[in-house]
């Protein structure tokens, strides 16, 4: 059985930074492309960012572009999100999830696991 776990999350004052973790159990991570997803109460899902597990480059919605890196530790079978010049707007649950082969993608549907999140506030 895959499990996802997520941690990091907290309140942060706007312009700060937090790191996100992601950490796999019970399945083959280096196999997984990963990717991040963020959802407020009565939106949408929506990406944030997503890391291919064979190293190609990653994806990051326009929204994130430039203040978001995605990276990932296939040692530690754990998947990080650096987030810096956070905005109020960011404030949301972050969730990290789990795509086996093909390649990163932007449709949540497309993944097949998910952890449970880690609520991120930032305080203007």
């Amino acid at each position: 059985q895959v499990q996802l776990v997520e941690s990091g999350g907290g309140l942060v004052q706007a312009g700060g930074s937090l790191r996100l973790s992601c950490t796999t159990s019970g399945g083959a991570f280096s196999t997984y492309n990963m990717g991040w997803f963020r959802q407020s109460p009565g939106k949408e899902r929506e990406f944030v960012a997503a890391i291919s597990w064979y190293g190609g480059p990653p994806n990051y919605a326009d929204s994130v572009k430039g203040r978001f890196t995605i990276s990932r530790d296939n040692a530690k079978k754990t998947v990080y999100l650096e987030m810096s010049s956070l905005k109020p707007e960011d404030t949301s649950v972050y969730l990290c999830a789990a795509r086996e082969y093909y390649s990163p993608s932007s449709n949540s549907h497309e993944y097949h696991y998910w952890g449970q999140g880690t609520q991120v506030t930032v305080s203007s």
